[in-house]
């Protein structure tokens, strides 16, 4: 049971919130390997860097994260007022989503299943 008062409670379990600019996409279409290979990419570097190596990477991943970062760097310039010039990419990581399961018809009345795997990435941004 927790000590203090309700208001006690909320407030020093806001003290301990993460006060840092984050975005974070949701049932992403694409697998966490395939995700990986580009987070692994950007991770650490700065996010005018970032963006580039984003625009050129030839993977549909790629394309998703670039959109997810533009959004993470819009929360740190109006939610938390830094500059754009400052940021870098802190924290870049794709945690496992729900996978959807399909039929593929196979020879001699077989079935084989297709996994559509998903995923949550999050991209975690700081000021240098």
């Amino acid at each position: 049971m927790a000590k203090g008062h309700r208001s006690q409670i909320k407030r020093e379990r806001n003290a301990q919130k993460d006060t840092r600019p984050s975005a974070k996409i949701s049932y992403a279409r694409v697998s966490v390997q395939k995700a990986c290979f580009v987070l692994d990419a950007i991770r650490g570097k700065d996010v005018q860097t970032a963006l580039g190596i984003l625009a050129y990477n030839p993977r549909y991943a790629s394309s998703v994260i670039e959109k997810l970062l533009k959004s993470a760097i819009a929360n740190a310039e109006n939610n938390n007022g830094m500059n754009i010039e400052n940021l870098y990419i802190e924290e870049c990581y794709a945690n496992k989503g729900p996978t959807m399961k399909r039929i593929r018809p196979r020879a001699q009345g077989r079935a084989y299943r297709i996994e559509k795997r998903m995923s949550h990435i999050t991209i975690v941004l700081n000021e240098r």
